[in-house]
């Protein structure tokens, strides 16, 4: 590509939707994928689509009472492929999308809306236990074991005085044994937060200036690498997460992209449909 060429996104397939769209989703080796949001009624919707001769095709809509912001499936097994939900209520539900009218896990995890969920340990991804983690307009950040029933296993949260800021996106990362993993964080105010939940400590924060819209890791199941921020007003920075300074932190790079906002990065899972 020359320096003049400008990058294309060319539409493969197209269809209106009838709600708005929060979060969408690869079904783990699959042609299909769900996507999440809210009627205009106030409540909330999972679809499942399946791509069939160039076309998608509805399977199941599942109506919910809260609005559904967000989903992964990164903490089940292959063979169940469970769906992970935030919702507008703070509750964190697990979904069989065979079997949609009742949740197989649920718990109230925030006081506030759940902005963002990743998940890790499952889908063959990543050492140690399958872990969820979700952060919400409450401030804080919690890592949830599926295993365990109503209680958090971690819980990042402001210190008493200081002020809650709105967390925008989490990321697992570092799990390339059963005792080393992370999770990043970012907030509304540009701060990223990285926290060791080995020594169930702060590693490392920084701020980027403008309010943190994704995070990922190049890969969550080998040793730290590259962390990838996208941030309000288009602008990508890259940490180098192998070498830690001890004052002046990780080496980055940043880059002015798109003028909106880059919201979500993920991968497109096509190599799923192989």
């Amino acid at each position: 590509m020359s320096a003049f060429e400008k990058p294309q996104i060319i539409t493969h397939i197209q269809k209106g939707l009838n709600y708005t769209v929060f979060d969408c989703k690869w079904v783990p080796c699959s042609a299909k994928f769900v996507t999440m949001g809210n009627f205009a009624r106030g409540t909330g919707v999972i679809q499942l689509y399946e791509i069939q001769h160039g076309d998608v095709k509805l399977l199941r809509e599942i109506e919910k009472a809260k609005p559904i912001k967000c989903g992964t499936f990164g903490a089940t097994s292959l063979q169940q492929r469970y769906l992970a939900t935030g919702d507008f209520a703070g509750n964190l539900h697990i979904w069989n999308l065979e079997a949609p009218e009742t949740p197989v896990y649920s718990v109230k995890g925030h006081k506030e809306i759940i902005n963002t969920i990743d998940g890790v340990g499952g889908l063959g991804i990543g050492e140690g236990a399958p872990e969820i983690v979700t952060g919400s307009r409450d401030g804080t950040v919690k890592v949830w074991d599926p295993r365990q029933k109503d209680d958090p296993v971690a819980n990042m949260e402001p210190v008493q005085g200081e002020n809650k800021r709105d967390c925008w996106t989490v990321a697992f990362g570092n799990a390339y044994n059963q005792e080393e993993r992370v999770v990043c964080a970012g907030y509304d105010n540009g701060d990223i937060k990285l926290f060791d939940l080995r020594n169930m400590s702060l590693r490392w924060e920084t701020n980027i200036k403008n309010g943190v819209c994704s995070l990922e890791f190049d890969r969550k199941d080998i040793s730290m690498n590259k962390l990838v921020a996208t941030s309000l007003e288009g602008k990508f920075h890259v940490f180098d997460m192998r070498t830690q300074h001890p004052t002046k932190g990780f080496a980055s790079v940043s880059e002015k992209g798109t003028t909106p906002p880059i919201c979500q990065l993920s991968y497109c899972g096509g190599c799923m449909l192989l």
